[in-house]
């Protein structure tokens, strides 16, 4: 008995060690969670007084310690893209930052799962802001479980370069669209208490040169386009911090750029939160301090020691280090991170999974649908080929600091291979077509392709176009010669279809010889179910191009990508340890090439305002996309402030139609021919009509004058357009003003 008693005193004691050591490397591996001390932890203060009561108690040191990433060797590291070290004593926590633009990355080093969702072109593509919330949603609770409290996502460079590597990443080409979307994820993200990012400010519209590029743009023209989505997003979306990038603007870095980070940002914007930099993209101590730059990311090569000295010299004022913290504190509490700090568990991946399928679902876009090809009878088809793009198993998702690891898979290398996501069309179409004989070829040799699509009733061709941060595409044509394939297949078959699996738009020489083709971007967790109940018409295809397909490279304002002809070679500069620690990019990299300029002599005319003013015919138009059923407009009643018309289902099919308006100017105002203005998504059974009101937001007509360097909504008639696409308005009015 008392052997036994012993032994279990001794059990008891070890399990107790055992659960304390547990409970402590939980504990290191999260956000730190220090008791509450302080007036500074009244929930019942402001943002900004309870970031001033705390700031009192700060030494110089501690102010300098959480204006820079805490580097490579931080012992509390969550596994992520950085950490800022908090300041125990005080109660303010680790700021444990995660990449996470289309779900959480890095999670398979830890043995953890994130759900990959498709990517944000897909998610700009359903053109619904709730959507849009809701994908936020998913990465900012995702991230709580994983204990991160800081999203690195956000991204909204609008689609300037159609062959950007990271357009997958973005909102799409129109500001307004893109801006709106993107202050949703904001939002959805932020709902969960994590700091929410807008990146890369701005104008890092290439991958080419990045590190090196010099963008040249006018005002006007920056704050009509790339700027006026960063506004958008980040005065709707209120995020905590927004992140420079690594390109200069008219001769500064953006990183040290006092128009964008103080004069446009922080004073026209009234932006409270910090800015960080990206990876390595700062490049100086007291001149990026001055313009606006608040951290310095992911070491302290500028913002520890040498700014210490800058304060304490008077190089820096004090006052502008006592901004920099201010920021980053009132943007800790106002988040929501010191009263509600991550805790850790377990990742739901079937409601992450749920929303990633509806809004690749909402997110495809129907391209061409000769003769009704689609939906495929389930019950009617014998004999489907399913040819290319490994749709045996898997389907593509895009790479770079957006990679999201696959899940049963080892953790993604930054820069290396594209990574398929184990999703199977070939499982998911024959689980909808049990019946049907349905077989797959890899593609390499087009005649075999041919030769199993002509035994074949339908022969459906996958296609794709990897893409990723880094690199840009160098043609919007297909590689690895997919043109062949299709056209071989679509020889063969008269009922080919095409499914795309790109980043962004992709040339089409073979568009007039298929049946059918289908975007489904890079389509998530859930894309080969949601791709088979498109395809079999379980769900009506709504989604609408956020980008303007070109027909063919020389259609864009610049036919070749600047920086990518043979330049001067320059000695590289070595990258901070901590940048190839994070697999991230950072100061390296620049060697190789010579400093270059980017013009973007286009200015006003990105995107389908560039097609609209040279008079060009684009392949697929902005706005536009297919469903299985069809749509009339009628009743336009137009005002300067808002539109009323009708939309019907004049089909058999329930559906909902992206109801698009879209305004002239004055000629006085020297702009493109028509801008987006206004959207909804109108769901209609067969036959219903509904009447449409929608406001028109008076900055959406107005330009931007730089003489007074504001907003001007000018006198004159404005012309306004309804329709389906920015290529289908058949309802005109014009209105004075």
């Amino acid at each position: 008995m008392l052997k036994q008693n012993s032994r279990g005193r001794k059990l008891a004691l070890l399990a107790g060690i055992a659960g304390m050591l547990t409970a402590l490397a939980f504990a290191q591996r999260g956000p730190q969670q220090q008791a509450p001390q302080g007036p500074w932890m009244d929930k019942s203060l402001s943002p900004d007084q309870r970031a001033d009561l705390v700031m009192a108690q700060m030494t110089l040191d501690e102010k300098i310690t959480i204006v820079h990433g805490a580097g490579r060797n931080y012992q509390k590291s969550n596994g992520g893209a950085g950490v800022v070290e908090g300041i125990p004593r005080l109660g303010l926590p680790d700021l444990q930052l995660a990449d996470s633009a289309v779900g959480v990355r890095a999670a398979g080093a830890r043995g953890r799962y994130a759900t990959l969702l498709p990517s944000t072109i897909g998610e700009a593509a359903t053109w619904d802001p709730k959507l849009a919330w809701a994908y936020g949603d998913v990465i900012g609770r995702e991230l709580r479980d994983q204990q991160y409290n800081v999203s690195l996502g956000g991204g909204v460079d609008i689609t300037r370069e159609p062959r950007n590597g990271r357009n997958f990443e973005y909102q799409g080409e129109d500001p307004i669209l893109a801006g709106k979307m993107l202050a949703q994820f904001v939002k959805g993200l932020q709902s969960n208490h994590v700091i929410g990012d807008v990146k890369h400010y701005a104008f890092n519209d290439q991958e080419t040169g990045r590190n090196i590029g010099n963008v040249l743009l006018g005002k006007r023209a920056a704050r009509e386009t790339d700027l006026l989505a960063f506004e958008i997003a980040v005065t709707e979306g209120q995020p905590g911090m927004v992140m420079c990038s690594y390109n200069k603007l008219n001769g500064d870095w953006a990183c040290e750029n006092s128009y964008l980070l103080t004069d446009v940002l922080k004073k026209a914007w009234g932006f409270k939160g910090f800015v960080l930099s990206d990876w390595g993209g700062t490049h100086s101590t007291a001149k990026a301090a001055l313009a606006g730059l608040d951290n310095e990311e992911p070491d302290s090569r500028y913002f520890g020691s040498a700014l210490k000295t800058a304060v304490e010299s008077g190089e820096v004022p004090l006052a502008r280090l006592n901004d920099m913290v201010h920021r980053m504190l009132r943007t800790e509490f106002a988040a929501g991170i010191v009263d509600d700090p991550p805790k850790g568990r377990v990742t739901d991946p079937f409601r992450g999974a749920d929303t990633a399928q509806k809004i690749a679902e909402q997110g495809m876009v129907l391209l061409k649908n000769n003769n009704n090809q689609l939906p495929l009878n389930a019950a009617a088809v014998k004999s489907i080929a399913l040819i290319g793009s490994h749709a045996d198993t898997s389907m593509l998702s895009g790479g770079g600091s957006a990679q999201v690891d696959p899940p049963g898979g080892s953790e993604s290398r930054f820069g290396g291979p594209e990574v398929w996501f184990p999703t199977s069309p070939l499982k998911a179409i024959r689980a909808k077509a049990p019946k049907a004989k349905v077989e797959y070829y890899s593609g390499v040799d087009p005649s075999a392709a041919a030769a199993l699509a002509k035994d074949s009733e339908i022969a459906i061709v996958f296609v794709n176009q990897p893409t990723s941060e880094g690199r840009d595409l160098p043609t919007l044509t297909l590689p690895n010669n997919q043109d062949k394939l299709v056209s071989a297949v679509a020889a063969a078959n008269p009922h080919t279809l095409v499914v795309l699996e790109t980043g962004g738009p992709a040339a089409m020489p073979w568009i007039g010889g298929v049946s059918a083709a289908i975007e489904v971007w890079y389509p998530g967790i859930r894309g080969h179910e949601a791709l088979a109940n498109i395809l079999f018409g379980d769900v009506n295809p709504t989604g609408k191009l956020p980008v303007t397909f070109p027909k063919a490279d020389t259609d864009l304002p610049h036919p070749q990508i600047a920086g990518l002809a043979p330049r001067p070679v320059t000695p590289p500069t070595p990258a901070p340890a901590d940048a190839a620690a994070t697999g991230r990019g950072g100061r390296g990299g620049r060697g190789g090439m010579a400093p270059f300029d980017v013009d973007y002599s286009e200015g006003l005319k990105v995107g389908y305002k560039w097609f609209d003013a040279e008079n060009k015919e684009p392949l697929f138009a902005f706005g536009y996309g297919l469903s299985y059923t069809t749509y009339a407009y009628s009743g336009l009643k137009a005002g300067i402030d808002s539109v009323t018309f009708t939309v019907r289902n004049t089909g058999k099919r329930a559906g909902a139609e992206i109801v698009q308006v879209y305004a002239g100017l004055p000629a006085a105002a020297q702009e493109p021919p028509k801008r987006l203005v206004a959207w909804d998504k109108v769901s209609l059974a067969p036959g219903e009509s509904k009447t449409v009101t929608l406001p028109i937001d008076p900055k959406f007509l107005s330009i931007f004058n730089e003489q007074k360097d504001d907003w001007e909504f000018l006198a004159g008639e404005y012309k306004i357009f309804v329709g389906g696409s920015s290529r289908s308005t058949p309802l005109t009015a014009t209105v004075k003003r």
